[in-house]
């Protein structure tokens, strides 16, 4: 095939970062699954868990899904007992949500489960390798997302 009808999957780095994104997010339900959990749950726990009082939108943001989305499992979350969200705003019209210490609790246990996931995606690669990785991931993001300048900084 020539350059000019399409994209060679094999040595497309697009195509291979969808395949690894979805690989790891197969892997991660698996090992969630059993803990009652979605990926879409336990990152927004873990958002929560690394900043308390987002709102619903920086939630979804966050977690790569819709608003609608987002609300619905916060609701569930609510009902559950994971997370505390006020009655009323208290200020403007975000509700700002908060891990209960039962969402601290089920965050650990998903927790573990994830860093074994991520444990297995890595164990090919030295040290140097994992962090020529994530290097290489953060100046890709960083390049895509227009932002020259903390790549040519980094």
């Amino acid at each position: 095939m020539s350059q000019g009808e399409g994209v060679d999957l094999e040595t497309s780095l697009g195509y291979l970062l969808k395949e690894a994104s979805s690989a790891l997010r197969s892997a991660m339900e698996e090992v969630l699954r059993p803990l009652g959990m979605s990926v879409t749950h336990y990152s927004c726990l873990e958002l929560l868990a690394q900043r308390p009082g987002l709102s619903s939108s920086e939630l979804a943001r966050g977690a790569f899904v819709t608003r609608q989305s987002m609300n619905t499992l916060l609701q569930s979350l609510e009902r559950g007992g994971e997370v505390t969200r006020p009655a009323r705003a208290p200020v403007g019209k975000v509700l700002p949500t908060r891990l209960t210490a039962h969402g601290r609790r089920r965050l650990a246990a998903a927790s573990a489960a994830v860093r074994s996931v991520e444990v297995r995606m890595l164990a090919g690669l030295s040290e140097d390798e994992q962090a020529d990785a994530l290097r290489l991931l953060r100046s890709m993001t960083q390049a895509l997302r227009g932002d020259g300048e903390a790549r040519e900084q980094g």
